[in-house]
């Protein structure tokens, strides 16, 4: 997924309705509506009810805020009873629109259909300058369109032409589903001349609109006992430290009078924070004692300000599904709602993770929870917090990427370089930097440059890895720098006592560590398998899977009779196979590793389609494990809605994966245990998965289509295909022993002989200087 900037449009309102007459966005979710999910008995809530679902602007994270497209796709998506929200706008001549902002300019194309139109306005005390709905009436709006709000989301719906709508259209096409109409500003329209209140009592009398909310309380009076008697009436506080425009108090203060506020209503909105308080470096800090008091004074509460796409706390893991069940599902209570711009993942957690299948925790079906790198989304990669994070989180099964020190220790490290995975350019060890082309083409310290003693020192740090941090997106900053690296054989101790239900060893480099260093990497791993007691065949003893994506690594160990399932890492790039280089898999390989965008290929964050790379692999005897999926919101396409459980939730109902191999094994661990998994034809739309290419579909017009996809290649018998493992290179090589004689089996060069690499052509960057500008 790629973030983009907001883009204006023009024309009329007449695509909007033709996608619908299509049909084609009610049928995004394969299954349509569904029944309800099975639910506890009982929620913490006022009522003991479900908390409420309310879609803010309709599903405003994906499409223009209060347009059709976001109010049907909405309904459509949460199986039809979400709440539809709608900011209250009057124009000139006292018609009620719905429109996330005062300033029009903030949300629709106004400035290009009226470029002169830029006016001056107090509001609340304030002066506000833009375009505002005061100026224009309804027709003259006709050819104005809705334009995504947020920057950071895509504009490619801004060319959908959607138009402004009436209140009356929002309350029509509501049908079964209630209306929560909001109201921000009535003392700004009466000061020029319009009156909110009559205009809301006229639309409320038909018994359409089920909630009412303002963060004014002298606007809620105003229509206190004048409305339908099934209209709930809720005040919307704002920050705390602001004041409520009507009576002149702090909203930090009326919180403190709840007692009154009953009288004038019978709810509260609060933004999040209210229940959660965050730090300034966002975390959240224990919940405060508001729901409990609201309930006590018989007022419902409803939570504000949720939305998958921004920074939430990093407690959450970058995982909104999470933050909601801190509101919804906590020990202590439920807020009665929650109000949303993706009410897809809110009604999915109240629905289906509320109420989780403890009896699958253990289980370690399918699909396999893999980790990458450990819960390396939580803590740096590879160390010991990381590795136990996973076991405590559920992961069926923790890797170890192998890297070998100079001293041939062979360590778990994501990267050979450790310039990705320590603070090693702050430390005496910055001037190492060196370049090996077969590694990589620019410089780097790597791990064969250090003995074990100094990567293990204490001067020499974890780095947490940040994949998403163009986005300003890191992780888990408190614990950047935290834990221990692990040598291959504490990590065979750590694992085997866990209850997991194997390893997976991965093999990288192999060729060029025998060729140049004289490691035989392959040796180094099945003898400490062999030492650590990883070959006892017992029913209690651990899978052990060794993956690479060097097929000679693979055909070596293939040759050597071992007990271990051998994976293959497929090439990034492919969509297809051919039917011979599945042959050739077959003879090396029990199973595969692809990437996701092999699968459901994307283009400007859209998936165009599935490809038939799957159906392949699995008609030959293939188990397919797909890699790497991410919380952080930009890491799905937009089809999955910047919600990591719909993507794993697609993966495993539209392909049937074997193992997802994840930075964050809990989210995939909570999504198996979920309450709705086997409901079959009465699964809830939210459940269904995603059907892919259709919101690729319902871009309108060339210039919003994504670029096509180029043709993907296919794995061929070539491709596979490679020259037979070489031993370690022998003494007197560029990188062998230094008295020339052959090393034995699992013999491994000093950090002499290593360093006498690099003085044999190897390019050495030996100033501490250059090393720090490569920070």
């Amino acid at each position: 997924m790629t973030t983009s900037s907001w883009g204006g449009g023009g024309g009329g309102g007449g695509g909007a309705v033709r996608l619908w007459c299509c049909g084609l966005l009610l049928m995004l979710l394969s299954g349509g509506g569904g029944a309800a999910a099975q639910r506890p008995p009982a929620y913490k809530t006022l009522s003991g009810k479900a908390p409420l679902v309310i879609a803010k602007g309709g599903f405003s994270g994906v499409f223009p805020d209060s347009s059709q497209n976001a109010y049907v796709f909405a309904l459509s998506s949460t199986s039809g009873d979400t709440t539809l929200w709608c900011d209250v706008q009057l124009t000139k001549d006292g018609v009620g629109i719905c429109l996330r902002d005062l300033l029009m300019n903030n949300c629709t194309s106004i400035k290009q259909a009226y470029p002169a139109g830029e006016k001056a306005y107090i509001v609340n005390g304030q002066r506000s300058k833009g375009w505002f709905p005061i100026d224009y009436t309804i027709s003259s709006l006709q050819s104005v369109i809705l334009t995504q709000a947020i920057w950071s989301r895509t504009d490619k719906f801004d060319f959908a032409y959607l138009p402004i709508l009436a209140v009356t259209n929002v309350t029509d096409f509501a049908k079964s589903s209630s209306v929560w109409l909001n109201i921000e500003h009535d003392i700004f329209y009466r000061q020029h001349g319009l009156n909110m209140t009559k205009y809301i009592l006229s639309i409320s009398k038909g018994g359409s609109v089920q909630y009412i909310s303002s963060p004014e309380l002298g606007f809620l009076q105003s229509i206190s006992g004048r409305v339908n008697r099934k209209t709930k009436l809720v005040f919307r506080f704002l920050d705390a430290t602001s004041s409520d425009p009507s009576s002149n108090q702090t909203y930090g203060y009326l919180l403190s009078n709840l007692t009154f506020i009953k009288t004038v209503a019978s709810g509260i909105m609060v933004p999040k924070e209210y229940i959660w308080p965050v730090t300034t470096n966002n975390y959240i800090q224990p919940a405060k004692s508001i729901v409990r008091d609201a309930h006590s004074a018989g007022l419902e509460i409803y939570a504000s300000d949720f939305a998958n796409d921004r920074t939430i706390p990093y407690n959450y893991s970058y995982d909104p599904l999470e933050e909601y069940l801190h509101f919804v599902a906590s020990d202590n209570f439920s807020v009665d709602g929650v109000l949303s711009e993706f009410p897809l993942t809110a009604a999915a957690a109240i629905g289906c993770f509320t109420n989780l299948n403890v009896s699958s925790k253990t289980d370690h079906g399918s699909p396999l929870i893999i980790s990458h790198n450990g819960a390396s989304g939580d803590y740096p990669d590879c160390t010991d917090l990381a590795y136990q994070k996973a076991v405590d989180d559920g992961a069926d099964v923790i890797d170890c990427s192998i890297q070998m020190t100079s001293d041939g220790v062979p360590v778990c490290m994501s990267s050979i370089n450790l310039f990705d995975t320590t603070n090693v350019q702050r430390t005496s060890f910055s001037n190492r930097a060196s370049i090996f082309k077969d590694i990589q083409p620019t410089p780097g310290i790597f791990t064969f440059n250090l003995t074990w003693a100094e990567i293990s020192s204490s001067d020499l740090r974890p780095k947490i890895s940040s994949p998403e941090s163009i986005y300003y997106l890191v992780r888990n900053p408190v614990y950047r720098n935290a834990g221990n690296f692990f040598r291959l054989s504490d990590f065979l101790t750590f694992a085997k006592d866990k209850d997991l239900s194997g390893i997976m060893i991965i093999i990288k480099n192999a060729v060029f560590m025998a060729n140049s260093l004289g490691f035989d990497v392959v040796d180094s791993v099945t003898k400490a398998l062999s030492d650590a007691g990883y070959n006892n065949q017992t029913t209690k003893a651990k899978e052990v899977m060794i993956q690479s994506e060097d097929s000679a690594v693979l055909v070596n160990l293939k040759q050597l009779e071992t007990k271990y399932k051998l994976v293959y890492t497929l090439p990034s790039t492919i969509g297809d196979a051919s039917a011979s280089s599945l042959v050739d898999v077959k003879k090396f390989a029990d199973a595969v590793i692809v990437e996701r965008e092999s699968i459901f290929p994307e283009s400007q964050g859209f998936i165009m389609k599935e490809t038939n790379l799957v159906k392949d692999l699995r008609s030959a005897g293939l188990a397919i494990y797909a890699q790497v999926f991410r919380n952080e919101f930009v890491s799905p396409p937009w089809d999955f809605f910047s919600d990591v459980t719909v993507e794993i939730n697609s993966y495993v109902q539209l392909v049937n994966i074997d193992g997802i191999i994840t930075d964050f094994p809990k989210t995939v661990r909570r999504y198996k245990m979920n309450s709705c998994t086997g409901l079959g034809v009465n699964m809830p739309s939210y459940m269904n998965p995603a059907e892919i290419g259709v919101l690729a579909q319902l871009l309108n017009g060339s210039q919003a289509q994504p670029p096509a996809l180029a043709p993907m290649p296919v794995l061929n018998s070539s491709d596979v295909t490679e020259p037979p493992f070489p031993s370690a290179a022998p003494k007197n090589a560029p990188g062998g022993a230094a008295n020339g004689s052959t090393p034995a089996p699992g013999a491994s060069p000093s950090g002499s002989q290593a360093a006498a690499v690099m003085r044999a052509g190897i390019l050495p960057m030996v100033t501490a200087l250059f090393a720090s500008l490569l920070i």
